[in-house]
This record gives C-alpha cells, sequence and structure tokens, in this order.
C-alpha cells in the first residue's frame, strides 16, 4: 500500500519528533520546565526521581543543542545556572498536556482493572 505525501510528512514529522525527545528523560525535564518554569539545575534534579547528575547535564545540553532549551549562567558566586524552555520549547505544550492526561487515564483504567 503506497502512502500519499501527507501522510508520509506527517509520520516523518512524528518521526522527528520522537526522535529529539529520544530517551527517557528529555519529556520529563521538558514537563518540569514547562510547569513549574525556569528552574536551577540542583532545583530540576531535586524535582526529578532518579536522574543522575550526569544524565541530567547530557539531556540539558541536548535539548539546548536542539533550542528547546535556554540556559542562562548567573554572575553569581558561585556561579549558577537557569535553565528554561525556549518559544519553541513551549510549543510542545499541546504534546506534553495530551500525554499527561492520556497517562492520567491510563493510570485510572490500570487501577480500575485490578481493584
Amino acid at each position: 500500500m503506497e502512502l500519499d505525501l501527507q501522510c508520509k510528512n506527517h509520520i516523518r514529522g512524528v518521526r522527528d519528533t520522537i526522535y529529539l525527545l529520544d530517551g527517557k528523560w528529555k519529556t520529563i525535564i521538558i514537563s518540569h520546565l514547562y510547569y513549574i518554569g525556569k528552574m536551577r539545575f540542583m532545583d530540576l534534579k531535586r524535582q526529578i526521581d532518579g536522574i543522575a547528575s550526569k544524565t541530567l547535564s547530557k539531556e540539558l545540553k541536548d535539548l539546548e543543542m536542539n533550542n528547546l532549551v535556554i540556559r542562562t549562567q548567573n554572575n553569581t558566586m558561585p556561579v549558577s545556572v537557569d535553565y528554561e524552555l525556549t518559544e519553541f520549547g513551549k510549543s510542545l505544550h499541546s504534546i506534553i498536556d495530551t500525554m499527561g492526561e492520556w497517562g492520567i487515564k491510563y493510570r485510572k483504567e490500570l487501577w480500575q482493572a485490578t481493584h
């Protein structure tokens, strides 16, 4: 079955989005920055259960490289760094909201099925 150009482009867009958000942590990091707003590295680390500092640092660098997160180094002693979503990162709001709504429904369905 041959897909038309519109379907091919849509599938390519889904693939690109999944590639960009790939991994266990990127969507969780984006969600925290979306719902909470600008955060310092250690505050973000404390918010995300189970993430190692090295992993958080790597994921934030990837998100920054892909224009989803802005890193701002503050002139404080000691130096502190803030992270926040770019306007492009904020444009993921509908995806984040939809994932959250779906996850709530899924958890409810799972709970009802087991109780």
